[in-house]
């Protein structure tokens, strides 16, 4: 049984108590109990938390650094889909939309896909701080494209180029090949589309484009040949290797971005089989592709968020030193480790936004033990760190088609989002974290 609409995960009351529980929000939705998954430890959550999917669909957002809240924290975006379990093709087809939590949850559609995969969905997210557009990736006949949804009149325009990440002003966005991701990196690109590149280690005419998210005016800035030419911290440049590039973000006043410049040691371009692992380096750039600078040679960069304009934090190796969260400072040296002790493991961090800058949000991965998965806020300043809830990932999720929590703050900081399958399906969830932040 899914949960039902406005109503609990399952709560223990101390934990409740113990958490300070919105008293408003409890008498809303009250608690209601699931029998634990046999395969998992049990489902606990320490703040007010509830599904706002349900139903015989399933329901994901996605990656950890889109907008999925309008700015009135009531219209919260999903994908949906009839299925699980499986790599998807190119005929797979999800809806896109978003729940008014103001209106018993109400599931609104407002477009298809068919460029997608299971770790950051289509790319779905709200354009801008005012709560107008919304703006996903699709296919068009023999391209992906980006579609751009007006939320006033209900028309759609199309974008010539699909777009991994936007500036928080949502005028510029910047664009890679999905067709090459999803040879190297199953799981991020989209299938349905075959590279043109796939016999090439480092195409001149692939990469990064800017794109302009009014006029589609796009540019290439920066070649996957441009970078293959820098050698890494070994001396080589690995002309011989598979280069891509994935996981581009812009800073907060849209100056400079992030992308992780990858490469695989081999790769059969007729089966499109790889061998070995991806080795990483982080590269920060002007947005016109200037000024390049290698902010993270180690090989080992993961998960990482703008804290703001100059500072990036990530989870990486840097050299003489162990796994962990560091705060990488853009154009310089600095290197400062970021609460070892309380996110001793990998996770999708983010950092609160004003006034709870302070706050970083994480999750972890799967427990070995248990199989469930901790999402949790960790206050910088004072070191204190406070797990929001622990849900259970059933093993059939793992691998290319895992649902990780990917946890995602509301505009104002208040609500976080997540991904979990811990009931039958994967879900959205909401949790309350006020109580928590006046802790602080």
């Amino acid at each position: 049984m899914r949960f039902g609409r406005r109503q609990f995960c399952q709560v223990s009351s101390a934990a409740v108590l113990s958490a300070g529980a919105s008293s408003a929000w409890a008498e809303q939705n009250p608690p209601t109990q699931k029998a634990n998954a046999s395969e998992t430890g049990p489902l606990e959550t320490f703040v007010p938390c509830r599904a706002i999917t349900s139903g015989q669909q399933n329901h994901w957002f996605g990656y950890y650094d889109k907008r999925e809240f309008d700015p009135t924290s009531k219209l919260v975006l999903a994908n949906q889909l009839s299925f699980e379990g499986r790599s998807p093709t190119g005929d797979d087809q999800i809806k896109v939309g978003y729940v008014d939590t103001a209106d018993n949850d109400t599931w609104h559609a407002i477009g298809s896909s068919n460029a997608w995969g299971w770790q950051q969905g289509c790319m779905l997210q709200w354009m801008g701080n005012d709560g107008k557009q919304v703006l996903w990736n699709d296919r068009d006949g023999d391209s992906f494209v980006c579609r751009i949804y007006n939320v006033a009149d209900q028309s759609v325009r199309t974008i010539p180029k699909p777009i991994y990440t936007i500036s928080a002003d949502g005028k510029t966005g910047l664009s890679v090949d999905f067709r090459r991701i999803d040879n190297l990196r199953p799981g991020y690109g989209y299938d349905g589309l075959a590279d043109p590149n796939v016999a090439v280690r480092a195409p001149a005419d692939s990469g990064i484009w800017r794109v302009d998210l009014e006029t589609g005016k796009d540019e290439l800035i920066i070649s996957l040949a441009d970078v293959a030419a820098i050698a890494w911290p070994d001396g080589d440049k690995h002309s011989s290797a598979w280069h891509y590039f994935n996981h581009l973000l812009i800073n907060p006043s849209g100056t400079r971005f992030t992308v992780l410049h990858r490469y695989r040691p081999g790769f059969d371009p007729k089966t499109l089989q790889y061998k070995g692992g991806f080795v990483t380096r982080m590269i920060t750039a002007n947005m016109d592709g200037s000024d390049r600078y290698i902010l993270d040679p180690s090989g080992y960069t993961s998960h990482f968020i703008w804290k703001d304009d100059d500072e990036v934090t990530m989870w990486t190796k840097p050299a003489g030193q162990k796994n962990g969260f560091y705060e990488f400072t853009d154009r310089t040296r600095k290197v400062v480790a970021v609460g070892q002790d309380k996110m001793p493991t990998n996770g999708h961090n983010t950092y609160l936004p004003a006034p709870y800058g302070d706050w970083i949000l994480n999750d972890t991965y799967p427990n070995k033990k248990t199989s469930r998965q901790t999402v949790f806020l960790y206050h910088v300043p004072s070191g204190r760190r406070f797990d929001l809830g622990h849900f259970p990932s059933p093993k059939a999720y793992r691998g290319e088609w895992r649902c990780d929590t990917h946890p995602r703050s509301s505009n104002d900081g208040h609500l976080i989002a997540i991904d979990s399958p811990h009931d039958g399906g994967r879900q959205v969830y909401v949790m309350d974290v006020r109580e928590i932040l006046a802790k602080a």
